[in-house]
C-alpha cells in the first residue's frame, strides 16, 4: 500500500517511515510526487491536518496522512502552535530550526514558567472526499531550557527538556526518542487507526 506523506519536511518522513515499516506501507514525501504544499489557513492543529491530506490526496489520487505539530508554551498562552515552523519569522530572523530555537530562547530569556508541550496531530484520508478521516494526537509536556542541549532530533528538540528523562529530546537515541516523542505516540495511534479501518 502506498500513501503520500503530506509533508516535505524529511526529519517527519524519517520518523514515521521507520514507525510504519511493520505495516509494509511505503510512505511517499509528497515532494518526490511534484505536489505543492497545501495552505495552512486554520488555527488548530487537526483542521490543517485534515486540509494538507485531503490537498495530497486530491493531487495524488492516494490515500494521503499528514501531520501538523508544533510547541505550546504555557506562558505564551499555548502558543507558537500552528505557526511553529515560522516563529522565528515573526522576530524578523529567516525560516530555519535554528533561528526558532534562537528565537524561543530570546523571547523566553526573562520567564520563570518553562512548561511547555510539543504535540502532534495526525491526519489520514482514503481519498479526498473520505467522509471519515482518521485522527490521531499525541503530546507530551516539558520545560524549554535555557540553552540548546544535544545533536539529535530537529525543530525544538535541543530546547525540549523531559524531566522523566533528565534529558532534551535531542539527547536522546533516535529510538528512544521516538519511543516517547508527541510524533511517536500519534504515529502508533494512526498506525492502529490503518490497520483497522484501511487494511482489515
Amino acid at each position: 500500500m502506498k500513501i503520500v506523506l503530506a509533508s516535505n519536511n524529511r526529519g517527519k518522513l524519517a520518523e514515521l517511515q521507520e514507525l510504519f515499516a511493520p505495516l509494509g506501507v511505503e510512505l511517499l514525501r509528497q515532494g518526490d510526487l511534484s505536489i505543492p504544499e497545501a495552505d495552512e489557513p486554520h488555527r488548530t492543529f487537526v483542521e490543517n491536518a485534515l486540509a494538507k491530506a485531503r490537498h495530497a490526496a486530491h493531487v495524488s489520487g492516494l490515500p494521503a496522512i499528514a501531520d501538523d505539530a508544533g510547541l505550546c508554551v504555557e506562558a505564551f498562552g499555548g502558543l507558537p502552535g500552528v505557526d511553529t515552523a515560522f516563529y522565528a519569522m515573526q522576530f524578523g530572523y529567516p525560516k530555519s530550526d535554528q533561528n526558532n530555537v534562537r528565537a524561543l530562547l530570546e523571547q523566553m530569556a526573562g520567564v520563570d514558567d518553562r512548561r511547555a508541550a510539543m504535540v502532534s496531530t495526525l491526519v489520514g484520508v482514503r481519498r479526498v472526499d473520505d467522509p471519515e478521516p482518521l485522527i490521531a494526537s499525541g503530546r507530551v509536556t516539558g520545560e524549554i531550557t535555557r540553552e540548546p542541549m544535544g545533536e539529535g532530533g530537529f525543530g525544538f528538540d535541543p530546547v525540549m527538556f523531559l524531566p522523566c528523562f533528565g534529558k532534551t529530546f535531542a539527547q536522546l537515541p533516535a529510538e528512544v526518542k521516538n519511543a516517547n516523542s508527541h510524533r511517536g505516540i500519534a504515529a502508533r495511534q494512526m498506525l492502529a487507526l490503518v490497520r483497522e479501518r484501511w487494511m482489515a
